[in-house]
């Protein structure tokens, strides 16, 4: 019995494992950057869990737009990141909001909030002077 614990433990590890050992290779290219190549797009995705109410209450609608205000904020400010360490030009393209209720776990109790969701889109043009 024992022997048979050991070896359904031990397949249950392998994916974890391999998924550990795999390795992430990003290619910069050589020289420096050519900024008649074009414009590039940047997406940005964040995500986060603001607890309280899910109800139509009040407090929940309050929640709602402030969470909404919250990545859209986000997209303002982040042309001006975009320029001081990449950009010339920056446009805000999209911005894609989800907020979602559910339930989670913080220390062991069950918490009602929403998960929010933001993917914010940019078309930059990139400075001459950045190299790898």
């Amino acid at each position: 019995m024992l022997r048979k614990a050991c070896a359904v433990g031990f397949f249950c590890l392998i994916p974890f494992a391999s998924a550990a050992a795999q390795t992430i290779t990003i290619q910069r290219p050589q020289g420096p950057v050519d900024p008649s190549a074009g414009p590039i797009r940047v997406q940005i995705s964040v995500n986060f869990f603001a607890p309280g109410p899910t109800d139509e209450s009040e407090q929940s609608i309050a929640l709602r737009d402030r969470a909404s205000r919250t990545i859209y904020a986000l997209a303002a400010r982040e042309c001006e990141v975009l320029r001081e360490k990449l950009a010339d030009d920056c446009r805000l393209e999209n911005v894609n909001v989800n907020i979602n209720r559910q339930q989670q776990q913080f220390g062991g109790q069950q918490v009602e909030g929403f998960q929010v969701g933001g993917t914010l889109g940019y078309r930059i043009t990139q400075k001459a002077a950045v190299s790898p």
